[in-house]
């Protein structure tokens, strides 16, 4: 694997714009990996999606940049899940979610796990135990790169169609 050299960085609202491109580029592969399961967002919710996170200042959620040469390469989001309600018996844990997006022409150089690095230190020091990553199992590259780097499956999703 060979190392690109990109800077890991807390992403700005200045960056909404290369943010947008990569979650629109990121829907455009995976609408063709599976069309049943994925959609393309609007534009305009995702503007509003990382215009808010990028705006909250208790930085309850955070999104991390890999930059290179003054390009934004890739981004890991890190989205805290809400505790589980007092009257269900799971123990809360503190945790997020993660979702990694790499340029195609930056994968396999490290920036993914640069990236996914610098959301477990930003964990840590945000009080957050444990991180998920939701992936569909039919996303293969997907679910390789995030067993390598020690995330494996949790729990089971049990699932049907609602009928009447």
């Amino acid at each position: 694997m060979g190392e690109i050299g990109a800077a890991v960085r807390t992403a700005s609202l200045a960056d909404v714009p290369a943010l947008v491109e990569l979650r629109m580029a990121n829907a455009e592969a995976h609408l063709a990996l599976d069309p049943d399961t994925y959609r393309l967002p609007r534009r305009e919710a995702v503007i509003e999606h990382f215009a808010a996170i990028l705006s909250d200042a208790t930085a309850r959620n955070t999104v991390l940049v890999a930059e290179r040469g003054g390009q934004v390469v890739g981004m890991v989001e890190v989205l805290r899940l809400p505790e589980p309600p007092a009257h269900q018996i799971l123990r809360p844990e503190p945790s997020a979610q993660v979702h990694t997006v790499v340029l195609d022409e930056a994968r396999g150089r490290g920036v993914g796990s640069a990236l996914l690095d610098a959301a477990g230190r930003w964990a840590v020091e945000h009080g957050l135990s444990f991180l998920s990553a939701g992936i569909h199992h039919r996303n293969a590259s997907a679910v390789r790169f995030y067993r390598r780097h020690g995330y494996e499956p949790s729990g089971t999703s049990w699932a049907r169609r609602a009928v009447g």
